[in-house]
């Protein structure tokens, strides 16, 4: 109540609104809305509303959440708030853990035992045969015994299928496989070509780590969906190559924090902003979780140093995940008969301040409070 709301990346500011939302539906946004006897409210003048944010790329892969059907549901919100609700974020895109713990924590999500974000997951990447990234090394020996690094297409094809009986939503491939920091194997074209035609027989989008210029021909020769990173090494994709991946309907995640210390981030920043003067679809993602620390804030401050303005990031956050995962009919916007997620600021991002957007007041996912600052 009594707040200005953006209901979508490109509408003008309505102030002193009231949202209502029942049954987890959105089902008014009016100056002028009478809310109904009972129905719990909150006070939010100074507020500023937006649809939920999404994380496009998250790893739930931190040994915290390790036998995640059996922790305490206490102790799992807490992570939830530490690692995402606390960044407003209502949905996640996890593209690569143990499926076995990220699939247990959705349940416990979706149960309402755990407040947490809506969890899409990849379960277990599959990788080039033979080359797994060096970062990995350290992780144990029975999760590294579960990662698919298939050397025939059938063999993907089985991966695909494996991971799809265990519940995950979509296929991440690591095109370019980083297996030293001078070395970077590309998977072989047929091979990602068959498991990401197995993922589009049943519906699933294919993300690609792609990391230079080969890996990045394999992902769209292959016919991948979406670049999980912006590709590290950016030597040699030029214009060319970014209208074939718009013509193929091909979205990028930057994931600009990740490599903000890099030497070449300008150039990262700039294939972003090309990509996007194109046509290109752009979608927020940080890999959270791989990255530990959390904080959104780097990921804005980059995103704004491209080029980006304030609309165009919060498309990143809302409309744009929307439209990638075919849900623009009732997810991305504050509007009457939209899904009830929203993300409540305390500052107008209209101020082009990189962190208006980490200022979070509210999370709120079908209408219940998930979140809230204290």
């Amino acid at each position: 109540m009594g707040a200005t709301v953006y209901s979508a990346p490109d509408a003008t500011a309505r102030t002193n609104v009231t949202v209502l939302i029942r049954h987890g539906v959105i089902v008014g946004v009016d100056a002028h809305l009478r809310t109904p006897r009972g129905i719990k409210t909150i006070s939010c003048e100074g507020c500023f509303v937006l649809a939920g944010f999404w994380n496009a790329h998250v790893h739930f892969m931190e040994p915290k959440w390790n036998d995640a059907a059996n922790q305490p549901a206490e102790k799992l919100t807490h992570q939830m708030s530490e690692m995402l609700t606390h960044s407003g974020f209502t949905t996640v895109v996890d593209t690569g853990s143990d499926g076995d713990n990220t699939i247990a924590l959705r349940r416990r999500v979706e149960s309402g035992e755990v407040l947490g974000p809506r969890i899409l997951t990849a379960g277990i990447p599959i990788f080039p045969a033979h080359s797994l990234p060096y970062y990995l090394a350290e992780l144990p020996a029975e999760l590294k015994a579960k990662m698919a690094q298939p050397e025939t297409a059938s063999e993907a094809t089985a991966a695909v299928d494996r991971n799809r009986a265990a519940g995950t939503d979509i296929v991440k491939l690591f095109t370019g496989s980083i297996v030293s920091p001078d070395h970077i194997t590309p998977m072989q074209e047929p091979i990602a070509r068959a498991a990401a035609d197995e993922a589009h027989r049943y519906g699933q989008l294919v993300f690609s780590h792609p990391s230079n210029l080969e890996g990045t021909k394999v992902a769209i020769d292959a016919g991948v969906d979406v670049l999980a990173h912006t590709p590290e090494v950016t030597s040699g994709i030029d214009e060319a190559m970014l209208r074939r991946m718009i013509a193929q309907h091909m979205t990028i995640i930057p994931t600009l924090k990740l490599f903000s210390r890099d030497d070449n981030i300008a150039n990262i920043r700039g294939l972003d902003y090309q990509f996007h003067q194109l046509g290109g679809r752009l979608v927020y993602g940080t890999d959270t979780g791989f990255l530990t620390d959390y904080d959104q804030g780097e990921e804005f401050r980059q995103l704004m140093q491209a080029g980006f303005g304030f609309r165009d990031v919060l498309a990143m956050l809302t409309t744009a995940p929307a439209e990638l995962f075919h849900l623009s009919q009732r997810e991305g916007k504050v509007m009457t008969g939209m899904r009830g997620d929203l993300t409540i600021l305390s500052e107008d991002p209209a101020s082009e301040h990189p962190e208006a957007f980490t200022r979070i007041r509210y999370t709120i996912r079908g209408g219940n409070v998930i979140w809230r600052s204290n």
